[in-house]
């Protein structure tokens, strides 16, 4: 049962490290400075999402999957992060490209998250898992109100 947490955890941060990545090298390629400052946005809460889940991590691994503090934990930030603004003409397809990968990879974070949350026998990872689901979920609504 632990190995297998373990396991869900290790790929929930390779998959959050692609979405850091994917959005850093996004940030990188796009002319508009609003759609910088959103991607490079994502890209910082990717790395919060990495930095959780290696804490619960450590907590599972150490025999303490209650030692996880939530308080750590944000509530997803307001809307309006992601406006056709932000997109940025000027980048044209380019963006819109992104913005089509991200949808996809926002969608299937919420699966990867939802699936984990279902087969967790440990109410701590399960708690932070509906706490990505909310954030993954709110990446994806503001793209698709994009």
């Amino acid at each position: 049962m632990l190995i297998h947490e373990l396991k869900i955890i290790r790929q929930a941060l390779l998959n959050e490290q692609e979405g850091y990545d994917f959005y850093t090298l996004a940030g990188n390629q796009v002319e508009s400075q609003e759609a910088k400052e959103a991607f490079s946005q994502l890209a910082a809460e990717e790395q919060k999402h990495i930095e959780w889940l290696r804490e619960m991590y450590k907590q599972l691994a150490a025999n303490n999957p209650d030692g996880f503090d939530f308080s750590k934990i944000a509530d997803p930030p307001a809307p309006g992060l992601y406006t056709k603004k932000n997109i940025g003409r000027e980048s044209g397809s380019l963006a819109v490209s992104v913005f089509g990968i991200g949808v996809n990879m926002e969608k299937a974070a919420i699966d990867f998250y939802t699936a984990a949350a279902e087969q967790s026998q440990f109410p701590a990872a399960k708690r932070l898992y509906n706490n990505l689901i909310m954030w993954e979920n709110q990446h994806l609504e503001k793209f698709l109100s994009a």
